[in-house]
């Protein structure tokens, strides 16, 4: 089968053929090993479907050929290539209905907070009782973290108390989410790190098993000296640029 080059005019159906001729057996068991389904998977390495992602472009029509085409490996693609100024609250929710596996989660959490109903999306996703629809509420919320960075910190502080409500879930995929998301706070800003920390030892303190867990992951990475010292340098580094910014008479 010949297989065409891969253009920003390329078909749904020609980027899951040309998907099909990169699948690999070996890498799809070698997805197993880091718990990720592989059920829907073809074996394709992230790196690679970022290179397809990036070349055909955005598309939002294809997207969601893509994404109805089942394979993982396409809906990644579909979340990358979507348009998120047009990506609705209700399409967020129908495609978190399908999510079976922490890898696609976190690929395309990525997508929904780019849209305008983020904070919409973290608040009703962490309510659902599904494993991985709740994670998707905190993986949201470390990709927030991380990528708005105009958003004030006060925004995520104002998570802390959704950190601790479900911090005594104890399903695997839904307590590393919420682990992960207190130490990306923590590690977001000085003025985040200390009640980001002062949770972390809250939650470690607490008699319910996975809160421990999740805490004390937390007070081990935030209060290590490699931490405070890059949240140091990163608040000198930003107070440099206020410093150097011109004065406007």
């Amino acid at each position: 089968m010949t297989v065409i080059p891969l253009t920003p005019e390329s078909s749904a159906a020609e980027v899951i053929a040309y998907l099909r001729s990169l699948g690999s057996e070996e890498n799809r068991q070698g997805m197993r090993r880091y718990g990720i389904r592989i059920d829907r998977a073809l074996g394709i390495s992230h790196g690679m479907q970022r290179d397809i992602a990036k070349k055909i472009k955005r598309d939002h029509e294809r997207a969601f050929e893509l994404w109805e085409s089942g394979i993982m490996e396409a809906q990644f693609i579909a979340s990358r290539t979507a348009d998120p100024k047009l990506f609705t609250v209700q399409n967020a929710r129908d495609w978190a209905a399908e999510f079976d596996s922490w890898d696609i989660v976190d690929g395309v959490a990525d997508l929904f907070v780019d849209t305008d109903h983020w904070r919409t999306l973290i608040e009703e996703f962490a309510g659902d009782e599904r494993e991985f629809v709740r994670r998707t509420a905190f993986a949201m919320l470390c990709w927030a973290t991380v990528h708005r960075k105009k958003e004030p910190d006060a925004t995520f502080e104002a998570y802390l108390p959704l950190i601790e409500r479900h911090s005594q879930d104890p399903r695997n995929f839904v307590k590393k989410a919420v682990n992960w998301a207190l130490r990306t706070i923590g590690k977001r800003s000085l003025a985040l790190h200390a009640p980001a920390l002062a949770m972390a030892e809250k939650l470690a303190a607490s008699s319910d098993k996975t809160a421990r867990w999740i805490g004390k992951g937390a007070v081990r990475e935030l209060a290590a000296e490699k931490t405070l010292e890059r949240l140091a340098a990163k608040a000198a580094k930003s107070a440099d640029r206020q410093r150097r910014k011109p004065v406007l008479h």
